[in-house]
């Protein structure tokens, strides 16, 4: 289908890359991945013809169609979010205004014998079977069908595109994408604006998707759901494996492992050869020998090692203070934007060491909510903070607060209290900002820079409260890993605002889901939540499938109705039971906490154990409510 061959890109005499080669098949679904700046996105324009190659060729076959999914969009104003949607089917569209014409034409005429109204017919019957073939007549159905998939109401689609954010109407522009005939589709972070529903959605999506894929992105579990290779660019080479991204890491260690034996065994067989020559140079008698042993050394294919980028920035986040017990308590918060409502009614409270992961669809409030928290909107109710709470607080345009015109070292400085300023160079250092690199200005840094910098400024400010809304946008998967793992060790508490599955596995003990202005609360990680919310719609489509195919005239009877009842008593007292035994089974534990903490916790796997019975306890309790849920709605 396309072809990568020898190709360069160079800028001022430096190569970006140099001599890549690769071809794309149908079915392939390959992640390019790298560091921030390898050349990820350059090499997704020079596939679309978007950027010339300085060296080398691309090449693909005549009736390959290709689409492209950039950063940056520009759209038309003026047009619904269905108008503009329908943009992807431009014949269709040309020929619905050629059947318009000709039908008009006919209406006005009654020469009805003559040949040029024949011909009219004839045109008109060609159109419509054209029309047919290529899906005129389910085309909208498609459009709603994928527009609904990527998170869009049907109250949605009339409204124009200029009322939605830059995320939403990046959306439009992928749905677009996705309903076009194309062969390859060429993905630039497709998920960095999506919820974690509508990344599942686009997951099957592209995992059912006949022809080839190449994506960039950042997000890991999105690339081991979707892909079957991995192209990574290192170094100004890649490479390339027929392994989804974390298969392809443990299989590129391997590799390392093994160039690094190799390599030591052939630097010990140089050294021996070179004290040979060292001993036989100095007889003439072994002259010849030695000259022989040279020439055989300078011969030998040196052993390279695979070109690793081992950079990372350094990372952790002090607590500032203990606080107290209660860090945050709101009730009956309710915000709205003009007519639009957000929230109405949220009651919640963060206690101290909790981890709090908020998740749900873009602009049901979550970055709302962070900030009424941090009180930087309006907003009616109550929010307080506990005793010697100090909030750090990390916004989703976070980068955006940056002052362009300042340099990296005087946007620090400016940040800087008389008792942290000498340590600034020190921390643009931990961030990989190093020599001649703080005296850049912030507007030619990227996004992934632009985070790295403000995640450095955050930590100019004391806080014992973690607010992070979306801190991993822009950020490549090693600083992400980073990232992560100083969070995981962060011992204040956290509030977490993110899409990426992976990133939030093992950073919350409690996920809060916003749906239709409220909170409803998920005890346990997101694993547990992703679980019970499949559980919840597994349960929702059994009921809405059993009142579909269930005729008004077709009533159960009383008795089978008490007999589903008794039922589902029995399991909602038997998980009771369960949960009954194991909350006193972690009292206990507590207990034994209170008297001897150190004996209690050298035992075999205690932490492990511990942690166990209390997720376990969590999915009791989501089984509970399931079944209460289902016996409510047999009895109403």
């Amino acid at each position: 289908m396309l072809s990568v061959q020898n190709v360069s890109v160079s800028f001022g005499g430096d190569y970006l890359f140099k001599d890549i080669s690769f071809r794309l098949g149908p079915g392939n679904r390959a992640g390019l991945v790298g560091k921030n700046g390898a050349g990820k996105s350059t090499l997704l324009h020079l596939i679309a013809r978007e950027t010339s190659v300085s060296e080398g060729t691309i090449s693909q076959e005549k009736s390959v169609k290709l689409g492209f999914l950039k950063q940056d969009i520009d759209f038309e104003l003026g047009r619904t979010v269905l108008e503009e949607a329908y943009q992807a089917f431009a014949e269709i569209k040309e020929l619905e205004a050629q059947m318009e014409e000709i039908n008009l034409g006919l209406t006005t005429r009654i020469d009805y014998e003559s040949e040029s109204y024949n011909d009219l017919i004839v045109q008109l019957n060609e159109v419509t079977q054209r029309y047919e073939i290529i899906g005129g007549y389910n085309y909208q159905g498609t459009t709603e069908r994928i527009l609904q998939g990527l998170g869009f109401s049907s109250s949605d689609f009339d409204k124009q595109t200029d009322t939605f954010s830059g995320g939403w109407r990046m959306r439009i522009e992928l749905a677009k994408l996705l309903l076009q005939p194309n062969d390859i589709l060429l993905l630039d972070e497709p998920t960095n604006h999506l919820d974690i529903e509508s990344i599942i959605w686009l997951e099957d999506f592209l995992k059912k998707y006949k022809g080839a894929v190449v994506l960039v992105s950042h997000d890991k579990m999105f690339l081991d759901q979707v892909t079957n290779r991995t192209i990574e660019i290192v170094g100004g080479r890649i490479y390339d494996y027929n392994k989804p991204y974390s298969k392809y890491m443990i299989l590129r260690e391997e590799i390392l492992t093994q160039q690094r034996a190799a390599q030591k065994n052939q630097e010990k067989q140089i050294q021996q050869t070179e004290k040979l020559i060292e001993r036989f140079k100095a007889k003439a008698s072994k002259a010849t020998m030695a000259q022989s042993l040279k020439k055989k050394l300078d011969k030998i294919d040196r052993i390279e090692l695979d070109v690793e980028d081992n950079r990372a920035m350094k990372l952790s986040f002090p607590v500032s203070k203990q606080p107290g017990k209660m860090i945050i308590e709101a009730s009956g918060i309710r915000k709205a934007y003009g007519d639009k409502m957000v929230l109405q009614g949220v009651d919640f409270e963060i206690t101290r060491g909790t981890k709090t992961a908020f998740v749900g669809q873009n602009g049901q409030g979550k970055s709302t909510l962070a900030k009424i928290i941090v009180d930087e909107i309006s907003y009616e109710g109550e929010c307080a903070l506990g005793h010697n709470v100090m909030l750090g607080y990390f916004a989703q345009n976070q980068a955006e607060y940056l002052d362009g015109k300042l340099t990296l070292l005087e946007t620090m400085q400016n940040a800087a209290t008389d008792a942290n300023r000498a340590r600034v160079r020190d921390i643009l250092g931990a961030f990989l900002f190093r020599g001649d690199d703080v005296e850049k200005r912030v507007n030619v840094l990227s996004g992934g820079e632009r985070n790295r910098l403000a995640l450095g400024k955050l930590l100019l400010q004391p806080f014992n409260v973690l607010i992070m809304d979306e801190p991993t946008n822009h950020l490549d998967i090693h600083s992400k890993n980073v990232l992560k793992e100083a969070l995981r060790k962060f011992e204040g508490t956290l509030i977490l605002i993110s899409h990426d599955r992976d990133f939030l596995q093992g950073l919350s003990d409690r996920v809060l889901e916003f749906k239709d202005h409220k909170l409803k609360e998920y005890l346990g990680d997101i694993n547990l939540y992703l679980e019970q919310k499949n559980l919840d719609s597994l349960v929702a489509l059994e009921l809405k499938e059993k009142i579909k195919t269930q005729k008004p005239t077709d009533q159960k009877s009383d008795y089978e109705i008490q007999k589903k009842i008794k039922s589902l008593r029995n399991r909602q007292s038997k998980i009771e039971r369960e949960i009954a035994d194991l909350e006193n089974n972690i009292k206990a534990i507590d207990f034994e906490l209170e008297i001897n903490y150190e004996a209690t916790i050298a035992k075999p796997n205690f932490f492990e154990e511990y942690n166990g019975k209390k997720d376990h306890l969590a999915v009791l309790m989501q089984k509970w409510e399931v079944v209460a849920e289902e016996l409510m709605e047999i009895e109403s």
